[in-house]
C-alpha cells in the first residue's frame, strides 16, 4: 500500500476513479506475500504488483470491470491448473486470493497520515464471507475496513460492535508481533467460527530482540525469537564465538561490546523490543544492562543464578543504577516453569516477554525464591 499511495493520490487529484487490489491470502507457493498491492485507475494506469507479473493482466481486467460496474469489492482467486496456467501465468503451484475494491476505503486518509508519520497501525479488512448467503444484511460487506493504532485507538467499523472489539484486540496482537495474518470469526466475533475472514495487515517493522552473549542458550532463544516474528541480533565481543555459522537463524551477528552496540542502536528501541543478556560475565553484562536501561526497550532480562544476580545488583548500584532501574531488570530471566534445557529456557524467556508485553501476571523467576533448578525428585513430586 505504501508503494502505491503516491499514484493513488495523483490519480484522485486528477479526478480519476481508482480501484485497489490487495493480496489477502496465499495457499502453498505464492509469487508475493499477503499485503502486496496494485492500484488501477479508470484509464487503465497501473501501479504496484500483486504477483510480480503472473496474474497482473487478469487483476487489471477485474479492477476495470469493477470500476465500470460501480459495484462493491470482489474476491478473486487465482490458482494453477492446466486450463488456466497459460491464461494467467500462475505456474508456481499455489493459490492467491486478491481483494479488488473499486472504491477508496473510508480510513484511507488516516492510514496515509499514520504511514507518513511512521506510526505503527493495523488495517483490518473483511476479506471473505464464508456463508451460503453472502448478501445477509447481518454480515459486514466484503472490503469493509477498520484502522487500529498501536495505542488502541480505532477508526472505522466492521459493522458490528462485538466483532469490532474482538478484531481490534487481535489487531493489537498482530501489531505487537509485527506480522500480518488472517483471522476467522462468527458474525458477532465468535471464536472458532468461519463466517467472516478478516485480513489484519500490519504496517510496522518487526520488533527487535538483541541477545548479548554467544553462548549455548543463545541459539535456542534466537530460533524462538524468529518464530515469534522478531528481528534477532546476536552480539558478543569475542569474534571466535560470534559467527554467522554458529547462529544462522539470527538476522545479524555483531562482534562488539554490548554497551557500544547499544550506543549505536539504542535510540531506535521501544516498548515492542527486547534485550536479553545471557553473558554470565560482569565485564559484559553490567555494561550491557546499564546501556539498555538508557533506552526505552520494553523487556530487559538477564540470565544467571540468584547468587550471581545479587553480585550483579551490587555492581549495577556501583555503576549508578537506581532502584527504579533495577526494577526494570528481569533476573533471573524467564518464567518459573522449571525449564532446564536451552530450548525450554528459550520458551521460558519468550513467555515472559509475551507476559510483560500483554500485561498478564505470570510467575517470573525474579519474583520467586529458592533454587532456579530443582532436583529431579522435587520435580517428580
Amino acid at each position: 500500500m505504501k508503494e502505491v499511495m503516491a499514484d493513488i493520490d495523483r490519480w484522485r487529484s486528477a479526478g480519476k476513479k481508482v480501484a485497489v487490489a490487495r493480496v489477502v491470502g496465499v495457499e502453498g507457493s505464492g509469487p508475493r506475500d499477503p499485503g502486496a498491492t496494485m492500484a488501477v485507475s479508470e484509464q487503465g494506469e497501473v501501479a504496484g504488483s500483486v504477483s510480480g507479473g503472473c496474474v497482473e493482466g487478469a487483476v487489471v481486467t477485474e479492477a476495470l470491470d469493477a470500476l465500470a460496474r460501480g459495484e462493491g469489492a470482489r474476491l478473486c482467486t487465482f490458482g494453477y491448473s492446466d486450463d488456466e496456467a497459460f491464461a494467467v501465468g500462475l505456474t508456481c503451484g499455489g493459490t492467491i486470493h486478491v481483494l479488488v475494491d473499486p472504491g477508496i476505503m473510508p480510513v484511507y486518509e488516516s492510514l496515509r497520515a499514520s504511514l507518513r508519520a511512521e506510526e505503527p497501525v493495523a488495517l483490518a479488512t473483511v476479506a471473505s464471507l464464508e456463508v451460503a448467503d453472502s448478501g445477509d444484511e447481518s454480515l459486514p460487506p466484503l472490503g469493509t475496513t477498520m484502522l487500529v493504532k498501536e495505542g488502541g485507538a480505532v477508526e472505522g467499523s466492521l459493522g458490528e460492535e462485538d466483532l469490532d472489539r474482538v478484531v481490534a484486540r487481535d489487531a493489537l496482537g498482530a501489531l505487537a508481533s509485527g506480522l500480518s495474518t488472517t483471522r476467522h470469526y462468527g458474525r458477532h466475533g465468535e471464536a472458532r467460527q468461519r463466517e467472516v475472514a478478516v485480513f489484519l495487515e500490519v504496517f510496522a517493522p518487526p520488533p527487535n530482540m538483541i541477545i548479548f552473549g554467544a553462548v549455548d542458550f543463545t541459539a535456542a532463544l534466537a530460533r524462538m525469537g524468529k518464530l515469534l516474528g522478531y528481528r534477532v541480533t546476536v552480539c558478543d565481543a569475542r569474534p571466535v564465538f560470534a559467527t554467522p555459522a554458529r547462529f544462522p537463524m539470527a538476522d545479524q551477528v555483531v562482534v562488539d561490546w554490548p554497551d557500544r552496540h547499544l550506543s549505536a542502536v539504542g535510540a531506535g528501541l521501544g516498548p515492542r523490543d527486547a534485550v536479553c543478556v545471557l553473558t554470565h560475565d560482569p565485564k559484559f553484562d553490567v555494561p550491557a544492562i546499564v546501556a539498555a536501561l538508557q533506552t526505552k526497550v520494553g523487556y530487559l532480562g538477564a540470565m544467571g543464578s540468584r547468587r550471581t544476580h545479587v553480585d550483579r545488583v551490587a555492581r549495577l548500584r556501583e555503576a549508578g543504577v537506581t532502584e527504579e532501574g533495577l526494577e526494570r531488570v528481569l533476573a533471573p530471566i524467564g518464567l518459573d516453569i522449571g525449564a532446564r534445557t536451552p530450548e525450554e529456557t528459550a520458551v521460558s524467556i519468550c513467555a515472559e516477554i509475551i507476559a510483560r508485553r500483554t500485561g498478564r501476571q505470570a510467575p517470573s523467576l525474579r519474583d520467586a525464591e529458592g533454587p532456579i533448578h530443582h532436583g529431579m525428585e522435587a520435580a517428580r513430586a
